[in-house]
C-alpha cells in the first residue's frame, strides 16, 4: 500500500511538471506592504488592476513578512492596490510590464485610519480566524470571551477542535492530535497535557495553528494532525510591555496575572512572559452500571456519584535572548519552565444493587491527593540567511526534563442498608515519573528560479522516562507494600528523521510535495519485585510519510481556488500506555497499560474550495489502520481502562467555513462541520462494528459599538458523536463579553461570561462490554464571569515572531 501510495504520488507530480513546464512564463511584480514601523502586515490583502479600466487581474493575501508576488503576467500596465482593515487603502502608481522582465517595487507603507500629531492610533484587528494552504490559524485575542480563559477553554472554541470533560482533545472528530507549543512538543501524557493547558492563561497566547495534513518538514506523529499553540514574542526596538490580571467567579473563585515584555537594544532582544493561575473548581460525575449474567438476565447494578473540587496554584515562565550577530545570522536561547501544584478532597458514594433493584451496601469513599509537576526546557537556536532571496539554515538543540508526582489515599467504608459497617480499606499510593528530552534538528531553504523553493532537514532524539507506581495497604496504620500493583517502568527511545520538500507555481497551477522518513528505536523494562518477575520489550521501525499539495486558481483573479491534498501520518502509543501493569483508579476501576500496543498509521486526503479568502468549503477522507483508543471491559464489577489496537476507522468529514461583515459594525465567523466515525475490528466483545454520523458547529459574532466599546457573542454545538466504544450526548455552549477601552487606548477593561445557559455538559454511554452497560454525566465548572484588565506601556507588541521552532517535535505528547 505504502510503495502504491509514493508510485502514485511520484508519477502524478512529474505529469504535473512536464504540462507545467509546457506552459510560457510570464513576467512578475513583487512587492511588500509594511507599516509606519516597517513591520509587516500578515493579512492585508493586494489588488492587481488594469491602470486602463481598473479591471482586478488578480487578488492575494500577503505572506506573514509582508510580501506578495504576481505572476505570469502579460505586457501591459497595472496599478496596484493594498488594503488593511484599520489603515488607509494604498494605491500605487502605474506599473509597466514589457518583454516578460520582473518588476521589484519599493514597500507600501500603510497607514493607520486613525492618526494624530502625537500618536498614532491603530484600530486595526485580525480576524478570528485565516485560512492557508496548509492549515486554519485562529487569532486568539481577536474574541473577547478569551479574557480570562485558559489554553484549553480557548482551544475549545477553535474551528473542528472538541474538548472532552477530562481536557481530551479531538480534532475534527479524531483523536491523536500532536499538540505542540511554538512548534515544540509538550512531551506529556494526556491526562499532564490538559493540566497543563489548563494552567496555561490566554493572555499568554498569541495564535493557534491547526493543521489536519502538516508539511513533510513537521514530525509525522498525531494521526489527527498537529495543533500548533503560539505564545507571545515580539522584537520592537526599545521597552514595552502587557501587563494583565482578571479575578473569575464559577462555583469557586479564580486569578489569573501575567506580564510579556522585551528589551530590544543594538544586536540584544531580551523578552519574557511570566503567567500565574490560581483555581479551585468543581465537577460532578454520575457513573451508572448494570451488570448481566451469560443469559442477559440482570444481576447487580452500580451508582457512583464523585465529587472533585482540586485547588491548583501553576507558574509559568518563558524566557530569552536573540543575539543579532549580523543582519544575516542570528543566535537565540529561550528558558521554557512550569511549576504547578495541587490538592484535592474528592468523596465518592457508590451504590450496589441486588438483581432485583434492592440496595445491598454503600461504600464511601474519601480520596485525597496532592499532585506536583515541573518542567525544566531550554533550547538553543541559530539562523542564517545567505542572501536576500530567502535562502536559509536554522538549527535547534532541545533538552527537557519533567518531573511529577503524587501521592494519594483512598479511604473505603462499606456499609449495609441499615448503616452497620462491614469494611473499612485504606490504601496509600506514592507516583513519581521523570522524563528526559534531547533532541537536535536542522532545516535548509534554498529558493530557486521560477519562484519554486527547495527545502529539507534532518533530526535526531532521544527520550527516557521512568516511571514508579507504590501501593501501599494500611492496617492499624502501618504502610505495608502492595506487590500486586506496585511497579516501576523504564522506557527508552530513540527516533531519527529526514525529509525534503518542493514547491513551485505555474500560471494558476501550484504543487508541493514531500517525503519524510522516521526510524523509531524503543526499550522498555517492567522491574520486577518480591512477587512479580522482570519483563522487557524491544521494538524497531522504519516508515515513509509523503504529502502532497496541489491548488488550481479557477480565475485568473484568483477569486476561486481548488486545493487538493494528501499526508500520511502515524501515532505512536504514549509512553504510560505501554507499562504493563495495572494502576488503582478507585475501588471499581482500574488502569492497565500494553505492551503489545502497535503504532497507528493515518491516510489523509482533502478537497478544499475557497472564495475570496472569505468562504472554504472541504471534503476530507481519512483510513487509520491498526486505531489506537481507550478500550473498557470488565473483571467482575471492576471496569478495566486500557489503550488497545481497536481494528480500523474510516472517517468522512464535511467543512464549512465563512468570515462575514453584514455591516461596518458587525463581523461574523462561523464553522460548521458534519463527519461520520465507522469503527470496525476485533475486539473484546467479539467484533466492534460503530459508527456515528456528527454535526459541529462554533462561530462568534463581533460588535464595533464606539471607538472604545466593543461586544461579542459566541458559542459552539455538538450533537452526539461516536469515539470507539463511547458514544456522547449533544452539548454545547453560549458565551459573551463586553470590552471597554481605556487610558489612550492602551488599557482596557472586559467582563466575559461563558456558559452563559450553563448547557456544556459531557456525557454519554459507554458500549461493547460484554456482560454490563455503562453511563456517564458530568456537571462542570464552566458558568463563570471574569472581570479583566489589560495594560500595554511602552511601543506596540503587535509584532511578528522572529521564530520559535524547536528540535523535539512529537515526544512530548506521550509522556507519562
Amino acid at each position: 500500500m505504502k510503495f502504491v501510495q509514493v508510485l502514485f504520488l511520484t508519477v502524478f507530480t512529474l505529469f504535473v511538471f512536464n504540462f507545467a513546464y509546457a506552459q510560457s512564463p510570464g513576467a512578475k511584480i513583487s512587492g511588500s506592504v509594511l507599516d509606519g514601523a516597517k513591520r509587516p502586515l500578515d493579512g492585508a490583502t493586494v489588488i492587481l488592476l488594469t491602470a486602463k479600466d481598473s479591471a482586478v487581474v488578480h487578488t492575494q493575501l500577503v505572506n506573514a513578512d509582508g510580501s506578495f508576488a504576481f505572476q505570469n503576467l502579460k505586457n501591459n500596465t497595472y496599478l496596484i492596490k493594498a488594503t488593511y482593515i484599520g489603515y488607509k487603502n494604498y494605491l500605487s502608481g502605474s506599473i509597466v510590464v514589457s518583454d516578460q522582465k520582473p518588476v521589484s517595487l519599493p514597500a507600501f507603507i500603510l497607514t493607520p485610519t486613525g492618526k494624530t500629531l502625537k500618536e498614532v492610533s491603530i484600530t486595526a484587528q485580525k480576524s478570528y480566524v485565516q485560512q492557508k494552504i496548509d492549515r486554519t490559524v485562529v487569532n486568539v485575542g481577536a474574541l473577547i470571551s478569551n479574557t480570562g480563559a485558559n489554553a484549553l477553554e480557548v482551544l475549545s472554541k477553535s474551528p473542528g477542535v472538541q474538548v472532552d470533560a477530562d481536557g481530551n482533545i479531538t480534532f475534527k472528530g479524531k483523536s491523536g492530535v500532536l499538540v505542540m507549543i511554538d512548534d515544540k512538543p509538550t512531551y506529556l501524557s494526556a491526562t499532564s497535557l490538559a493540566t497543563y493547558l489548563r494552567s496555561l492563561p490566554s493572555s499568554a497566547l498569541d495564535q493557534i495553528e491547526l493543521m489536519d495534513n502538516p508539511p513533510a518538514k513537521y514530525d509525522a506523529a498525531g494521526n489527527a494532525g498537529v495543533i500548533n499553540i503560539k505564545t507571545k514574542k515580539n522584537t520592537t526596538r526599545g521597552f514595552n510591555a502587557v501587563v494583565s490580571a482578571d479575578f473569575a467567579r464559577g462555583h469557586y473563585d479564580r486569578t489569573n496575572e501575567s506580564i510579556n515584555f522585551n528589551y530590544r537594544i543594538d544586536k540584544v532582544n531580551l523578552f519574557a512572559n511570566v503567567a500565574y493561575n490560581g483555581q479551585k473548581t468543581y465537577r460532578r460525575l454520575e457513573i451508572d452500571r448494570n451488570y448481566f449474567d451469560t443469559n442477559g438476565n440482570p444481576t447487580s447494578s452500580l451508582q457512583d456519584i464523585s465529587y472533585f473540587r482540586p485547588t491548583s496554584n501553576n507558574t509559568n515562565i518563558k524566557a530569552g535572548a536573540d543575539y543579532f550577530v549580523s543582519p544575516k545570522t542570528t543566535w537565540g536561547i529561550v528558558y521554557t519552565g512550569t511549576i504547578s501544584r495541587d490538592h484535592d478532597s474528592s468523596p465518592v458514594y457508590s451504590l450496589l444493587y441486588n438483581n432485583t433493584g434492592g440496595l445491598d451496601s454503600t461504600i464511601n469513599t474519601l480520596n485525597t491527593s496532592k499532585n506536583h509537576f515541573n518542567s525544566n526546557g531550554i533550547n538553543l537556536n541559530y539562523t542564517h540567511k545567505f542572501d536576500s532571496t530567502g535562502r536559509a539554515l536554522t538549527f535547534d538543540l532541545d533538552y527537557i526534563h519533567d518531573a511529577s508526582g503524587s501521592t494519594q489515599q483512598f479511604v473505603n467504608n462499606t456499609f449495609l442498608p441499615d448503616g452497620t459497617l462491614t469494611n473499612s480499606q485504606t490504601i496509600n499510593d506514592d507516583l513519581p515519573a521523570t522524563i528526559n528530552i534531547y533532541s537536535a534538528k536542522a532545516d535548509y531553504t534554498h529558493p530557486l528560479k521560477g519562484k519554486a523553493k527547495f527545502e529539507a532537514g534532518v533530526k535526531s532524539s532521544y527520550v527516557n522516562t521512568d516511571n514508579a507506581a507504590n501501593y501501599f495497604n494500611v492496617i492499624d496504620n502501618v504502610n505495608t507494600i502492595d506487590y500486586n500493583n506496585t511497579n516501576r517502568f523504564l522506557y527508552k527511545e530513540n527516533l531519527n528523521a529526514a525529509y525534503v520538500n518542493f514547491n513551485k507555481t505555474f500560471h494558476r497551477f501550484s504543487v508541493q510535495t514531500g517525503l519524510r522518513v522516521e526510524n523509531t528505536n524503543g526499550s522498555g523494562h517492567q522491574l520486577g519485585n518480591a512477587q512479580k518477575p522482570d519483563s522487557s520489550f524491544v521494538k524497531h521501525y522504519t516508515n515513509l510519510f509523503p504529502t502532497a499539495y496541489f491548488s488550481y486558481n479557477i480565475d485568473t483573479a484568483g477569486h476561486n481556488v481548488l486545493v487538493a491534498s494528501y499526508g500520511r501520518r502515524i501515532g505512536r502509543p504514549n509512553y504510560g500506555s505501554l507499562n504493563p501493569f495495572t494502576f488503582f483508579v478507585d475501588k471499581f476501576t482500574y488502569f492497565s497499560g500494553n505492551p503489545f500496543l502497535k503504532p497507528q498509521f493515518t491516510d489523509n486526503y482533502k478537497l478544499a474550495y475557497s472564495f475570496k479568502s472569505l468562504f472554504t468549503i472541504a471534503v476530507t477522507y481519512n483510513y487509520t489502520s491498526d486505531v489506537q483508543n481507550e478500550t473498557i471491559h470488565k473483571s467482575g464489577n471492576v471496569f478495566i481502562s486500557t489503550t488497545g489496537n481497536i481494528g480500523q476507522q474510516k472517517t468522512w468529514d464535511f467543512s464549512v467555513n465563512t468570515n462575514l461583515q453584514p455591516t461596518k459594525w458587525w463581523s461574523v465567523n462561523l464553522y460548521a462541520e458534519v463527519y461520520n466515525n465507522n469503527y470496525q475490528g476485533a475486539f473484546y466483545s467479539g467484533y466492534l462494528n460503530q459508527s456515528k454520523t456528527t454535526f459541529s458547529a462554533n462561530g462568534s459574532n463581533q460588535f464595533t459599538i464606539s471607538k472604545t466599546w466593543s461586544a461579542e457573542i459566541s458559542g459552539f454545538f455538538n450533537t452526539s458523536g461516536t469515539y470507539g466504544q463511547f458514544v456522547s450526548i449533544p452539548t454545547g455552549m453560549l458565551n459573551g463579553a463586553i470590552q471597554k477601552k481605556i487610558l489612550n487606548n492602551k488599557g482596557n477593561i472586559k467582563l466575559n461570561m461563558r456558559d452563559i445557559l450553563h448547557s456544556f455538559s459531557p456525557s454519554g454511554a459507554i458500549t461493547n462490554i460484554v456482560g454490563a452497560t455503562s453511563t456517564y454525566h458530568n456537571y462542570l465548572d464552566t458558568q463563570v464571569a471574569t472581570l479583566a484588565f489589560t495594560y500595554s506601556f511602552g511601543k506596540s507588541t503587535n509584532t511578528p515572531q522572529k521564530r520559535d521552532t524547536g528540535g523535539a517535535n512529537s515526544e512530548q505528547d506521550r509522556a507519562h
